[in-house]
């Protein structure tokens, strides 16, 4: 069952924000406002499919619960950043470093954190 929070936001059973009639999530116009601090209006050109009152909408739900967008916020960079780290040895690039696809990483000296015998690409 969903809550309705208000005409224009609504909370999935999870209790995820979303705008009401949408697949638009109310951190997704967040993240969208902290990073190029847009104005609603230049969101707006951003998302023709939100009207105007479904992007204030997001953005003061947001702003009544900021403290709990924020830590979800940084527990999703630091999600991305492990997953960034976890996929710069996988198996397929190295196969592309092997085939001069895809650029080596930069040298670490031996004993540094993380350091092993195929950090090298030559």
């Amino acid at each position: 069952m969903t809550a309705v929070v208000s005409t224009l936001i609504e909370l999935d059973e999870r209790g995820v924000a979303w705008i009401t009639g949408t697949k638009v999530k109310v951190i997704e116009v967040a993240t969208d406002k902290l990073a190029h601090g847009s104005s609603p209006e230049e969101m707006h050109f951003q998302y023709p499919h939100l009207s105007l009152a479904q992007i204030y909408a997001a953005l003061a739900y947001y702003y009544e619960h900021q403290a709990e967008f924020e830590a979800e916020i940084l527990r999703q960079a630091e999600r991305a950043k492990a997953w960034g780290e976890a996929a710069k040895d996988s198996p397929l690039r190295q196969r592309l470093r092997e085939q001069g696809l895809l650029p080596c990483p930069p040298a670490r000296k031996p004993g540094e954190h993380g350091a092993k015998a195929s950090d090298t690409c030559g």
